[in-house]
């Protein structure tokens, strides 16, 4: 009788443990949508959205064979991530470019990491409310708030749910090692680095867990080396994995990488050690975040560089020497520094001197450090827990009140850019990016002082020598504009897309074979451009020079423009269509061109429609389509 209550007692607490988990969760799961949930009803912004969504046309057509094989075999945004790239195509296929649904998947993905988080370090540590208080406070610091608000940060909330799932399948391989648990971890790690190759220094992680707080390091027998050893050959597989993914990165992002004439060794280094520090300042005082800061290249000054280089090594030597008194400090403190070897910037990608993105996952580490040390230097507090509790409230409301703020600077472009040259100085990125807002409103004047501004910051400057010529060109200002665009494609000769504005700006002048090298100078570069396939095609067989068209050709890259689109951009079945009327073909030309009608008509651009209509008629009549503006200037498929 007496077992059967004191089993029954058993059953009540951990069902009552239980209970309190879930509700943790839950709480922490409202409390990231409530800082975030605002974003449903923002926009995508002008950096790096365009490339990796709604301007990308392999990600706008959706999930498809086709596609989920391009992103396993190419490259996409100088990164090779093909699980997020899927993810992107998936929101693409179910909700289109609805900017509020991208955003959903996003927060989703990041509650999702926040409660994996605090279910895996309450599991391996066994302390619920400090697990709960690190998880808060990971859910809702200010400088998570560029990978959760960010569309093209995707990659970080989906590597963050695999990095999780990995320590949880780790801890579940300690407990009972075997084959299959262990392959169970590999699969983890390789889902993460598929999500964002940043986790190659997730084996390092957990060598660090294996001595605090899983204890397979028993410091007391004689053989710890051999223990050491021991872990580490466990880990092989693992560092093979990070090891393949590192070069498929390095390998992807060679072309983004600022080499020693770029940008030189010693300015690497010595920015890495001053952006160590600069994160740990911004994790306790999270102000002034931007999207953007420029890179001090060679304006940092000894003092600022040697002073960083003494709080790095004092820190280091600290938990070294109180490792087997606080073993959580070491963990937590190389799990920092380790997990921003990546992106430190030793091997640069950009001009960002730093990125609150790059502290996502390396700062839980400091998270856990700080608060199990808080935990027991006040042990002998009377009142230790409800000090320590408001304490926790206290800290995670004023988080989240900063994070939700900073969260409304992501609603548009303007805002966002705007904001950032607030909160920094010399920013040529924030005011290129000002610039494009200005050239799509058709502000010219504004557009090109801010561009021109830009240029003046950083003469090479890429993005906005090509952005300047964009807003040159549309102000009629061609032989300006000429000069910026050879000056850009000094810089950038790979590029496609400005090939593909120039193309139509040239034609637009009246210059079609100029026009016509640069599209096919864009398909030599990426043949699945669609842009450059359906411009070329229309050219092909509208012209009304009988030496530039070429209706076989018209068709080919036509249909190559419609696989690529998905069939999904009314335009292209008018582009097609008359490239089959140039060959002959005027039964499949009015079908192509009542399938494009439809198309138009649905998607509510009666304008298209009714133009296809009218070329209906005339394939029915026999003749093909001619595009008189194509020689005269000012022509558009």
């Amino acid at each position: 009788m007496h077992i059967s209550r004191q089993s029954t007692t058993l059953h009540r607490q951990s069902l009552h443990w239980v209970t309190i988990c879930i509700c943790i969760c839950i709480a922490l799961a409202v409390l990231t949508w409530a800082v975030f949930g605002q974003t449903l009803w923002y926009d995508f912004v002008n950096y790096d959205d365009p490339s990796y969504v709604y301007q990308n046309t392999r990600i706008t057509s959706g999930i498809n064979l086709a596609n989920v094989a391009w992103a396993f075999s190419h490259i996409h945004s100088e990164n090779w991530h093909p699980l997020t790239t899927i993810t992107h195509m998936l929101d693409c296929q179910l909700h289109g470019l609805n900017a509020g649904w991208h955003h959903f998947t996003n927060v989703l993905l990041h509650a999702i990491a926040v409660v994996l988080l605090f279910v895996a370090l309450q599991q391996m540590t066994g302390a619920l409310w400090r697990s709960a208080f690190v998880s808060a406070v990971f859910a809702v610091h200010p400088l998570h708030v560029e990978s959760v608000a960010w569309i093209a940060e995707r990659k970080d909330v989906m590597s963050a749910v695999f990095f999780m799932v990995t320590l949880l399948a780790y801890l579940n391989y300690t407990r009972a090692p075997s084959i299959g648990r262990y392959l169970t971890v590999a699969l983890a790690v390789v889902l993460g680095l598929m999500s964002k190759p940043m986790l190659v220094t997730l084996p390092f992680v957990l060598l660090l867990l294996d001595y605090w707080p899983l204890g397979r390091f028993e410091a007391h027998r004689s053989n710890t080396g051999r223990q050491v050893l021991q872990l580490v050959l466990e880990k092989i597989p693992l560092i093979v994995l990070s090891a393949v993914s590192s070069i498929v990165t390095f390998l992807a992002q060679r072309g983004a990488i600022g080499w020693t004439e770029q940008l030189p060794v010693s300015e690497r280094i010595s920015n890495a050690i001053v952006a160590y520090v600069v994160y740990i300042r911004q994790m306790f005082w999270p102000a002034g975040l931007a999207v953007f800061y420029p890179h001090p290249e060679n304006r940092l000054p000894i003092w600022e560089i040697s002073l960083a280089l003494i709080v790095l090594g004092g820190i280091t030597a600290a938990a070294f020497v109180l490792r087997k008194k606080a073993p959580y400090f070491v963990t937590g403190w190389l799990w920092y520094l380790g997990m921003l070897v990546p992106v430190i910037g030793l091997l640069q990608v950009g001009w960002q001197g730093h990125a609150d993105r790059y502290t996502y996952l390396p700062q839980v580490g400091l998270y856990i450090a700080l608060t199990w040390a808080v935990t027991n230097l006040t042990r002998s507090w009377r009142f230790q827990r409800m000090a320590l509790g408001a304490a926790a409230l206290l800290i995670v409301g004023a988080l989240s009140c900063r994070a939700w703020l900073q969260t409304s600077y992501w609603r548009d472009s303007e805002t966002l850019f705007t904001h950032a040259l607030a909160v920094t100085s010399n920013n040529d990125v924030a005011l290129n990016n000002l610039g494009i807002i200005f050239l799509d409103k058709g502000q010219l004047d504004d557009a090109i002082f801010k561009l021109q501004a830009a240029i003046d910051l950083r003469p090479d400057n890429a993005p906005a020598h090509d952005n300047l010529a964009k807003a040159l060109l549309k102000k009629g200002e061609v032989a300006e504009a000429m000069v910026h665009y050879r000056k850009f494609f000094e810089l950038e000769p790979a590029s496609v897309e400005a090939r593909n504005t120039l193309g139509t700006a040239l034609i637009q002048q009246g210059h079609v074979r100029e026009a016509i090298d640069q599209w096919q100078e864009s398909l030599a570069i990426q043949p699945e451009n669609g842009n450059a396939a359906s411009n070329l095609a229309w050219v092909f067989a509208t012209c009304p020079q009988d030496s530039i068209r070429d209706g076989t050709r018209a068709a080919e890259l036509g249909e190559r423009a419609l696989r690529i689109s998905g069939g999904k951009i009314a335009m292209i079945y008018k582009v097609l269509a008359a490239a089959y009327a140039e060959n002959g073909r005027f039964a499949d030309a009015i079908e192509t061109a009542q399938r494009g009608a439809e198309l138009a008509t649905t998607q509510g651009n009666p304008g298209l429609a009714a133009e296809l209509e009218s070329n209906i008629a005339l394939y029915q009549s026999g003749r093909p389509l001619r595009d008189s503006s194509i020689t005269n200037g000012n022509s558009s498929p």
